[in-house]
């Protein structure tokens, strides 16, 4: 995709009402053949538990080793903020995000992280990862193995 052809970029949009994975927009990596870590934190995360419309609140961190695109940050905002109104639980959003990045960008690698606040004495805290390549494939396993809740 041609940065010129990014839609939420510089211009005024409205964020959406829902979960929306439409808004992602990604351009192209000037660095393809080179790999790095990019990394977002949301700290304002909100989403809404399906079962008692109550917000949850979470930092959410989505982490990759970008391929051919990378993706557009204000379209990722959006989309993030689509989630306010939408009921999930946890895992579930951690996943759908997960599988939506992956299916727009075809990262090298790709993880995310939801560190809920705690409800009812209780955080629960999903991650998920995965390589769309061989070599990247130890990366994966030794992330996920070495997986404590706990993120640099």
């Amino acid at each position: 995709m041609s940065n010129s052809r990014l839609k939420a970029l510089g211009n005024q949009v409205k964020a959406p009402q829902d979960y929306d994975p439409t808004v992602l927009e990604s351009f192209s990596n000037a660095h393809p053949s080179r790999d790095y870590w990019v990394t977002f934190t949301a700290p304002e995360f909100t989403t809404l538990c399906p079962k008692t419309g109550q917000p949850d609140f979470a930092t959410l961190t989505i982490r990759y080793i970008p391929g051919a695109k990378l993706v557009e940050s204000k379209s990722l905002k959006l989309y993030l903020f689509g989630f306010r109104n939408h009921g999930d639980f946890h895992e579930d959003v951690i996943n759908v995000i997960y599988n939506d990045l992956f299916k727009l960008l075809k990262p090298k690698y790709l993880e995310v992280y939801g560190k809920f606040a705690a409800r009812g004495g209780i955080s629960i805290d999903p991650f998920v990862n995965g390589a769309s390549l061989a070599k990247y494939k130890p990366l994966q396993s030794k992330r996920f193995e070495n997986w404590n809740g706990v993120r640099d």
